[in-house]
């Protein structure tokens, strides 16, 4: 059954490479909520969402084969292709890293290529972060309405929006915490992302094809203990930098990592059907996927607390209400001021 499942990942190799695998970003994704601090509202932390947000992390590999105009959209956001001169493609270096994707594909255009080439692996964790703060900030402001809306109308419309607002947020989140796991993946992070390829090998590395999904996945599943993950984050961290900066700079330490992952595959250290768990070479690569996947949960947890404090100065609404005069109670909120009928 081990030889049919794994002769079916070599056919799959023409598709894009996935990250960690299924158990991979479950353990991780649900690992984070288990880490997060009680100033988190307890509808992130309940064990209901635990479990459903380890489910959505796995998401963004599970829609893939859509369709052409879906995954050749979305394909790109997994991956940032760094040469081994840590530029995007020899091109763009992480610390000139543009705010939008359109700045940064127009950059990589001026360079001869482009952003599906590239990968924009920077952007969808940006882009989701964001959009988690604005989840927060309109659950911040629904909970307020529920609480002192002047109608019993009002109170029963806020309570509603603020439960499917829940939902959503766990979705939102469960679906971003993938991309978040994708950087500490070391081959989501360079060019050499399914085998060395056809760039200069002085230390001779592998070159076999089906490594990164051999290792990541299955291995992972196999050999890796899933109470470690949790046990190996290390403390929370606010760098106090723009997001940006925090992103590129995991990247940056992502991409220090290729070349021992490729040093460990040359010594067997992810030889899968594992021949012997108990073997120094096999324990020494679990050591290295947990501890990676344990940055993978630290790095979750502490950009869902930042977004939880940085919704405390977001808005809501159209036009905007600032969320710190709501909970201030400077302005008694309305359904209908956040598009309630």
């Amino acid at each position: 059954m081990r030889a049919g499942i794994f002769s079916l990942a070599m056919l799959c190799l023409a598709a894009p490479a996935y990250a960690w695998g299924p158990a991979g970003h479950r353990w991780a994704s649900s690992a984070a909520i288990g880490l997060l601090p009680a100033e988190v509202p307890a509808f992130v932390r309940a064990p209901t969402a635990r479990t459903a947000i380890g489910e959505f992390a796995n998401e963004p590999d599970r829609s893939r084969g859509a369709g052409k105009a879906h995954d050749s959209e979305r394909d790109a956001g997994h991956f940032l292709d760094m040469t081994d001169d840590g530029k995007v493609l020899g091109a763009l270096a992480l610390s000139a890293l543009p705010e939008t994707r359109a700045e940064y594909d127009a950059a990589l255009n001026a360079a001869g290529t482009d952003q599906y080439k590239a990968g924009y692996l920077p952007y969808s964790i940006i882009d989701g972060y964001q959009q988690l703060v604005k989840d927060f900030a309109y659950w911040r402001a629904l909970s307020i309405g529920e609480q002192k809306a002047v109608s019993a109308q009002d109170r029963a419309w806020f309570a509603a929006d603020r439960a499917l607002r829940e939902q959503l947020t766990i979705r939102d989140l469960g679906v971003w915490s993938h991309f978040v796991a994708d950087v500490t993946q070391p081959q989501h992070a360079s060019v050499h992302y399914d085998g060395w390829g056809d760039f200069p090998n002085p230390q001779n590395f592998p070159n076999r094809r089906g490594f990164h999904v051999r290792w990541e996945n299955q291995f992972v599943q196999d050999n890796v203990d899933r109470a470690a993950i949790a046990a190996a984050a290390p403390a929370f961290r606010d760098c106090n930098c723009p997001l940006m900066q925090r992103v590129a700079a995991d990247i940056l330490e992502s991409f220090g990592h290729v070349t021992p992952l490729y040093e460990l595959e040359a010594r067997g250290a992810f030889a899968w059907p594992t021949p012997d768990k108990n073997a120094p070479v096999i324990k020494e690569g679990a050591a290295f996927a947990a501890k990676r996947l344990a940055l993978s949960a630290a790095e979750i947890r502490d950009l869902i607390i930042l977004a939880w404090r940085e919704s405390a100065k977001g808005s809501v609404g159209y036009p905007a209400i600032a969320v710190a005069d709501i909970e201030s109670g400077k302005i008694a909120l309305t359904r209908q001021m956040l598009g309630g009928e």
